[in-house]
């Protein structure tokens, strides 16, 4: 009698911590984004004040942009933060994700060795900046890692007619911060976003040597997981989260993000 007793008494504490984890989870979002808005701290900055004002938390897969557009089209998340409009549009055009929003911006740039042995800076545009790396003996490391970055950087070489074939050319797999400190041990080159350059620079033996050129444009999007192919998914917060992104407040607060005094990104989800 005991031993039932007990049986039913631990069934029921299942039963009871069951319910209390489906009750709890639809207050939980998943969000695949890229390194570069982890990297830099805005989500650390950004995600407090959401769940203050929603309830919500948001658990963060940082990753290159390719790896989080996937986890969306596996319906592995709610919700996707990402950098590479072309790959985005198909991710929605194949009937993965909906409701893709403009949220922000900010620009990547050149970098590598202080001396400039492959006069980067001296470049008239970002393709002959590469171009002449390319035909340098100085090395330059490459993401290799399907993210946002690593797609914008063989855009630019496809602009610049340069096949990544040559001696110098290391694809490393890695995400912006190790591919930055690679660089730097090498006295390599390499192209970062903005954001995670600021965040890193101060350990960094490298220089920022090519920038403001309209093909290094960077923008990112939120775009929600479609609910109909995977209805399991936490739709409803996702779409809360993406409205919070885009409102006037989380806009400002966007705008205000600054390290060492300067901003890492401009809102323009109104734009």
């Amino acid at each position: 009698m005991i031993k039932i007793f007990v049986q039913l008494m631990l069934s029921l504490v299942m039963l009871t911590s069951g319910y209390a984890l489906s009750a709890d989870a639809p207050l939980r979002i998943r969000l695949a984004t890229t390194t570069s808005t982890y990297h830099s701290g805005l989500l650390d900055y950004l995600l407090p004040e959401f769940k203050k004002d929603s309830g919500y938390t948001v658990d963060v897969i940082a990753t290159g942009t390719g790896k989080a557009l996937k986890m969306g089209e596996h319906g592995d998340v709610d919700l996707v933060m990402t950098h590479a409009p072309a790959a985005e549009a198909l991710f929605v055009k194949q009937g993965y994700g909906v409701l893709p929003r403009k949220l922000m911006y900010n620009d990547f740039i050149l970098v590598g060795p202080k001396a400039d042995p492959a006069q980067v800076s001296d470049q008239p545009n970002v393709q002959q900046a590469f171009a002449h790396i390319a035909a340098s003996s100085i090395p330059f490391i490459s993401r290799g890692d399907d993210s946002g970055t690593h797609k914008k950087e063989l855009i630019i070489w496809a602009k610049s007619q340069v096949k990544t074939d040559f001696p110098g050319y290391r694809s490393v797999g890695q995400g912006m911060g190790p591919t930055l400190n690679m660089a730097s041990e090498m006295q390599a080159y390499t192209l970062t976003d903005r954001g995670t350059w600021l965040a890193y620079q101060s350990k960094l033996d490298l220089a920022m040597l090519y920038e403001g050129d309209s093909l290094l444009f960077n923008p990112y999007q939120v775009i929600l997981v479609n609910p109909e192919r995977y209805p399991s998914i936490n739709y409803q917060g996702a779409k809360t989260f993406s409205d919070w992104l885009v409102n006037a407040k989380a806009q400002t607060l966007i705008n205000n993000f600054t390290l060492n005094g300067q901003a890492l990104f401009v809102a323009n989800a109104d734009k």
